[in-house]
C-alpha cells in the first residue's frame, strides 16, 4: 500500500519501520514540531535517516498542509500516536481515508492518560483500538480491538511496553490491511459506555496514605514510571516507582502505627503504613534527585510520610 504517517515518539518510529519492513511505500510522514532547543522527535530522525519526506505543520487544517496530503495521494493514512488535532479535512483526503491508534477499549478511557487510569482503578483488563479519527476526542467508528490483561501487580510501564506498544503497531498494520481490502467491519462506538479522564499529573499522583492499601498500591502501579505517585516528608517530595504490597494479616501487625508512617527497613526499601497494610518502597526519587533503591534513600522508621 501507500500510505501517509501521522506520528512522533518511539510509537511512531516503530510503526514506520514495521510499515517499511512489509514492502509498503511510505510516501511522507508528518510529525508535530519540536519545541526550540529539543532533540528532533524519534519518528522523524528516522523518516530523514530513510529519506522519507518529512512535514511539521503546527495546525492541520490550514491550505499547506491539505495541499501537502492531497499531493501525496496516498491510499491511506495512518496515525500511531498524535497529539494535535487534526480535522476531517486532512484526514477524508486519502483514497481510503484515516485510521488512528488509541490505548484503551474505547469508548472506555478516552482522552490523554488511558493507559494509567484502567490501572489506578484496579482495572484487571485493557485494550488498544484502531479507529476512525473524528473532529470529537476519540470518538469515531471502531475498525479493531484488541483486550490486554493487567496483572495484580502490572505497572504503567510493564502494561504499554510489553503488550500495547507492539500490540498496538501489529494492530495498525492489521486494520490498514482490513480497510484496503474492504473486510473491516466498522461499528460505531456506544455512548452509553463512553468515559472520559483528563491527564494524570500532580494532583491526581498524589498519595492518601487514608486510602485502603489497593487503592494506594494502583495509584503507584498506575504512575510507574510516569509521572510517578509522591509524597512528601519534612518538606521534600518523594516519588514512589517499584513498590510491593504487602496486606496485614492481623490488626496487631499494625497496631500502634500512624497512616504514612514508615513501620520498618528491609533488604530493599522501606514499609509504609496503609489502611490494610503495607507499601514497600524498593525504588523512589527525593526531590530532582536520580532514582534510588528504597533502602539508600535515607528514610528512617518512625518517619511520618504525608
Amino acid at each position: 500500500m501507500r500510505l501517509a504517517l501521522i506520528g512522533q515518539q518511539a510509537f511512531g518510529r516503530a510503526a514506520l519501520d514495521k510499515f517499511r519492513e512489509r514492502g509498503d511505500t511510505i510516501a511522507g510522514v508528518f510529525v508535530a514540531p519540536e519545541k526550540p532547543g529539543t532533540k528532533p522527535d524519534p519518528l522523524r530522525a528516522r523518516a530523514e535517516e530513510l529519506g522519507i519526506p518529512v512535514f511539521q505543520f503546527q495546525r492541520y487544517s490550514g491550505e499547506d498542509a491539505l495541499g501537502t496530503m492531497r499531493g501525496l495521494a496516498v491510499d491511506i493514512a495512518v496515525m500511531a500516536y498524535v497529539t494535535q488535532f487534526v480535522p476531517q479535512s486532512f484526514v477524508s483526503i486519502p483514497k481510503h481515508g484515516t485510521i488512528q491508534f488509541h490505548p484503551s477499549l474505547l469508548p472506555a478511557h478516552r482522552g490523554p492518560s488511558s493507559i494509567n487510569w484502567p490501572i489506578m482503578l484496579g482495572k484487571t483488563e485493557t485494550g488498544l483500538t484502531i479507529f476512525r479519527p473524528s473532529d470529537g476526542l476519540d470518538e469515531g467508528p471502531v475498525v479493531l480491538q484488541k483486550k490486554i490483561p493487567i496483572g495484580p501487580d502490572d505497572t504503567l510501564g510493564s502494561v504499554y511496553f510489553d503488550r500495547i506498544f507492539p500490540q498496538g503497531v501489529a494492530a495498525l498494520v492489521e486494520a490498514a490491511d482490513l480497510v484496503l481490502a474492504g473486510r473491516a467491519r466498522e461499528h460505531v462506538q456506544d455512548e452509553s459506555q463512553a468515559s472520559y479522564e483528563g491527564w494524570v499529573r500532580e494532583a491526581e499522583s498524589k498519595i492518601s496514605w487514608g486510602l485502603p492499601l489497593d487503592v494506594v498500591y494502583n495509584l503507584i502501579r498506575g504512575c510507574n514510571p510516569q509521572p510517578g505517585a509522591w509524597t512528601t516528608l519534612g518538606g521534600k517530595r518523594i516519588q514512589i516507582f517499584d513498590s510491593r504490597k504487602l496486606p496485614a494479616r492481623t490488626f496487631g501487625s499494625v497496631k500502634g502505627l500512624k497512616l504514612g508512617q514508615v513501620a520498618a527497613m528491609t533488604a530493599e526499601g522501606f514499609t509504609v503504613h496503609a489502611h490494610g497494610g503495607f507499601i514497600e518502597v524498593l525504588r523512589c526519587r527525593i526531590d530532582n534527585g536520580a532514582k534510588i533503591a528504597g533502602k539508600d534513600a535515607g528514610i528512617a522508621t518512625g518517619a511520618i510520610l504525608e
